[in-house]
């Protein structure tokens, strides 16, 4: 098959400046800033480049979310560990940055039946249509959770790395193709069987021949229809 394309949305990281901070004097003498003590027990900070979001606690601790990769999360905490120098507190020299999650978005370019692998992988899956529209599929190794939508679309989140989002989104997918929507109507008493033929054909070809594959049987349901009348 063809290849499935991973866009990260999201990356959130955390980091320990290792310091005790006067989160009010840090509001009151840094730019994009905002604190409210009521509201929340932390400064948020924001930077333009790279675009990313920090909140900042009194503890030294910090967490970095809005990057879409690790090097601009990374390249982000180094920056607001910069800033909050400047204003006079000095971090430690090793501010323990990790990425704690990534979320990334696919869409693998086929329907998929829900309702039968939510059935078939009850111990992986919840599916409840009536409260969300997307099925939730946990997977063990990596540790990661998907949101996998009627459409085709799929949203992975709880990845630590971006090969955890490729390594996760490999092991799926023949899970997907193998509940993936066929286009054929089924005849009573050989429901089971033609769906099945479809399947096949379109975990084969991939790609461009999942659809080509389902094509040549519409057009010979309309011609029986055709026929009929």
């Amino acid at each position: 098959g063809g290849t499935t394309l991973i866009r990260i949305q999201n990356m959130s990281s955390t980091a320990n400046l290792g310091v005790r901070l006067d989160l009010k004097q840090i509001a009151l003498r840094c730019r994009n800033t905002e604190f409210n003590p009521r509201r929340f027990g932390a400064v948020i900070m924001r930077l333009r480049e790279p675009r990313a979001t920090a909140l900042i606690f009194a503890s030294g601790k910090m967490c970095v979310t809005g990057t879409k990769s690790a090097h601009n999360s990374s390249l982000a905490a180094k920056k607001f560990a910069y800033i909050i120098e400047r204003v006079g507190f000095k971090p430690q020299s090793y501010i323990d940055f990790k990425v704690q999650n990534i979320v990334g978005t696919a869409d693998v370019g086929f329907p998929i039946r829900l309702e039968g692998l939510v059935y078939a992988h009850s111990k992986h899956s919840s599916y409840e249509p009536e409260l969300f529209p997307g099925l939730i599929y946990r997977l063990q190794k990596p540790r990661v959770v998907f949101l996998i939508f009627v459409s085709g679309k799929i949203v992975i989140t709880g990845a630590k790395t971006e090969m955890d989002l490729s390594e996760a989104l490999t092991k799926v997918y023949p899970l997907l193709v193998e509940y993936k929507k066929a286009n054929v109507i089924g005849v009573p008493g050989m429901s089971g069987a033609q769906p099945q033929q479809g399947r096949i054909v379109g975990s084969k070809g991939g790609g461009k021949a999942l659809t080509q594959g389902g094509e040549p049987q519409k057009q010979s349901q309309d011609t029986a229809d055709m026929e009929q009348v």
